[in-house]
């Protein structure tokens, strides 16, 4: 979702990326504050708002496609803000004791991730519900939230020296299990869109593992190469959770096809090529568990080649005009739009690259008309109409801090009187996000 990416000439600081399946929902920061976009098709971009209140600006997470923003800048790290950026208010802001690495959220929960504590708050009236004190080290801030509400599950770094994932669930509030993803440091995290899976990679850079939640079993794991380490800065699921697409500090972005071939596959013809396949499936059951892991590892399905390298990119896999696309924001403040081959994979073709820093075409009431539709396969054609919850508004923002007995509540200041999102129907419907 979000990335902190280095300071680019162009005066792009950050970028977060939030895709549903018909629409996108783009978010940067810059030098002299943060702007919002909407991708309704492959060659519109529309800057739905454009704000320089705040300079410098390194984090900048929507609530999908809400008019709720969390911003937290360079000149105060310590605070984060969060507003109502169609009304212009400021909801409220809370000062944390040392500088904000990370921000997620979802329809029930908001988390703020420093390098040694976790904060969760409720996102209907922000009430602190949860610190989570002493965690390892954490200096890049990394920390995954699931989208869908239902489980609100939080994963980070259960040590800074292995690859250890710590998994939370931030309903119950309680510790889920922990799962020992791999033998080095942690570098990326994400769920899919069910929070049923969770993907994770080290900092080599050179396998990818997908795990059940909350049972943590490995279900699968891909090979990005092994002539280099490289430092993965973003991983995504597709909304339909047949892709996963990883993107680094390389040219190349990664995309992986979930699937068993062996339970789908149909009975191959006695042949010389079939008999000598199943020969080497079954040696691998006599081989250590490293080499014939090794042997059944499946390498990418698609790939990209990017005219940069060395910089950051966040990726998203999304269905713009009923077809798929990966999406690529890169640090030197462009959005290339590619598509992919859903069947067949190989190379995707660049379609359009847009500028995100030139002037866009601000269109404040178009957004509200976007629905995004419920999640389907990437072979369907036809999107499908969604329903939206009966409530009509948001709970008021309370002045209450609500900690739980016993934990420090951050210094905060609350706008005057209670905000509520003008219609919750500017939330995706709850349908798109559960299982």
């Amino acid at each position: 979702k979000l990335a902190e990416l280095p300071r680019a000439p162009c005066g792009l600081l950050a970028s977060s990326l939030s895709v549903f399946c018909l629409c996108s929902s783009l978010a940067i920061g810059t030098t002299t504050g943060y702007r919002l976009f909407s991708l309704s098709s492959v060659e519109q971009l529309d800057q739905v708002h454009e704000s320089n209140e705040i300079p410098d600006v390194y984090i900048v997470e929507r609530l999908f496609s809400s008019s709720l923003v969390v911003v937290v800048s360079h000149a105060k790290p310590q605070q984060m803000n969060v507003y109502h950026f169609k009304k212009g208010t400021e909801i409220c802001n809370y000062s944390y004791s040392s500088k904000i690495l990370s921000i997620r959220l979802n329809r029930q929960r908001l988390v703020v991730c420093l390098e040694e504590s976790i904060y969760i708050h409720n996102i209907k009236d922000m009430k602190l519900l949860k610190t989570i004190m002493d965690t390892p080290p954490n200096t890049t801030g990394l920390c995954a939230l699931s989208i869908n509400h239902a489980n609100s599950y939080l994963a980070y770094p259960g040590s800074a020296t292995s690859g250890e994932i710590a998994l939370y669930d931030g309903n119950t509030l309680k510790t889920a299990c922990t799962i020992p993803a791999h033998d080095g440091p942690l570098a990326a995290l994400a769920f899919n869109s069910t929070g049923s899976k969770l993907a994770s990679a080290s900092e080599k850079g050179t396998v990818i593992r997908v795990f059940s939640i909350p049972g943590g079993q490995k279900l699968y794991e891909f090979r990005r190469g092994m002539k280099r380490y490289v430092n993965i800065s973003s991983l995504v699921f597709s909304m339909d959770s047949q892709f996963l697409c990883a993107s680094s500090n390389t040219e190349t972005v990664h995309i992986f096809k979930l699937e068993h071939l062996t339970d789908s596959r149909p009975e191959e013809p006695p042949t010389w090529s079939g008999y000598m396949g199943k020969m080497f499936q079954a040696a691998t059951n006599y081989l250590p568990a490293q080499v014939s892991g090794m042997m059944n590892q499946d390498r990418a399905f698609a790939t990209v080649r990017l005219n940069i390298s060395g910089q950051r990119n966040i990726c998203a896999l999304s269905t713009i005009q009923k077809l798929p696309r990966l999406l690529v924001t890169t640090s030197d403040g462009h959005l290339c739009i590619y598509n992919l081959d859903p069947q067949d994979g190989g190379e995707c073709v660049l379609i359009k690259k847009h500028s995100l820093l030139g002037s866009g075409k601000t269109e404040e009431n178009k957004e509200n008309d976007l629905r995004p539709p419920l999640p389907q396969s990437y072979a369907a054609t036809v999107a499908r109409q969604s329903t939206v919850p009966s409530t009509s508004t948001m709970p008021g923002y309370s002045e209450d801090g609500g900690a739980l007995r016993g934990e420090v509540i951050p210094e905060h200041e609350f706008a005057t009187g209670p905000v509520c999102l003008d219609d919750e129907n500017e939330f995706p419907p709850v349908s798109i996000r559960d299982p």
